[in-house]
């Protein structure tokens, strides 16, 4: 019982920590900056960081959401970012165990986690965070019992041609880019962590997803119904991690019941 405990602990642990690293990616990314030098800085007044005062979520908690040198608010967002990475890295550990799977996983989380806020602030997708994760996605097939290599190679393949037949289908119907490239190679890189089967049920969710929410916001905002800024990436995030716990739950409901 006792090594379970610690074993979540490390789990969460692990999940702030490479929360509060992705909080750099997302601050730092957009602005071609390097994500290892200089250390982190008050956004404000550019002190150096503390590591005291860089302790994810409670340094935040005990500074009431204030820099410790220039007393500007720093915004919720860090410790937001911080406790939804470790809540993920918690749900993978908890449905996949310890094993290779849940690393490579992990890995796909943080990464989807970076994509979901830069472009929804931003709308661009990185190919710092894409083309590594698509290497990252097909090594891990090499080690986990979760996909073979080959179905994470079709997978890749299957992201690409997907979402760049929409892209295509885009401009040539609609006469406007309907589909940026860094959502392709986001597709790629989604498709060797899950493989080709279950690239389908991303698309077709992240599309549901997408009107959704693009009409809700769309009909609250005047200003992004006028000029349509509504980013696919952050659609494709969510999607991508509902079929990443549910995949096979939900390919199982569509054999039994459309399939027969």
């Amino acid at each position: 019982m006792s090594m379970q405990i610690y074993l979540w602990a490390l789990v969460v642990a692990l999940g702030l920590a490479i929360g509060s690293f992705v909080n750099v990616l997302i601050y730092r990314l957009p602005k071609h900056e390097s994500i290892f030098w200089p250390r982190s800085r008050c956004p404000s007044c550019k002190h150096v960081i503390r590591w005291h005062h860089n302790i994810p979520v409670l340094s935040w908690l005990i500074l009431r959401g204030r820099c410790a040198f220039c007393g500007k608010r720093i915004g919720a967002i860090y410790p937001g970012v911080e406790l939804i990475c470790a809540l993920l890295f918690a749900a993978f550990y908890a449905r996949y165990g310890v094993s290779f799977t849940t690393l490579g996983f992990w890995y796909m989380a943080a990464t989807l986690l970076a994509v979901f806020f830069i472009d929804l602030e931003h709308q661009i997708i990185p190919n710092k965070l894409t083309y590594p994760g698509v290497v990252v996605g097909v090594a891990t097939a090499f080690v986990s019992a979760h996909l073979t290599v080959l179905q994470s190679l079709l997978g890749v393949l299957a992201g690409v041609a997907l979402f760049a037949g929409i892209a295509f289908l885009g401009r040539l119907l609609f006469k406007e880019e309907s589909m940026g490239g860094g959502d392709v190679k986001l597709a790629a890189m989604l498709g060797a962590f899950l493989g080709a089967g279950k690239m389908m049920i991303v698309l077709v969710l992240s599309a549901a997803i997408g009107l959704v929410i693009s009409l809700a916001v769309m009909l609250v905002s005047p200003r992004l119904r006028q000029e349509r800024l509504v980013p696919f990436g952050p659609f494709l995030a969510i999607a991508t991690l509902v079929v990443a716990f549910f995949g096979e739950s939900i390919v199982g409901y569509y054999v039994r019941h459309f399939l027969r």
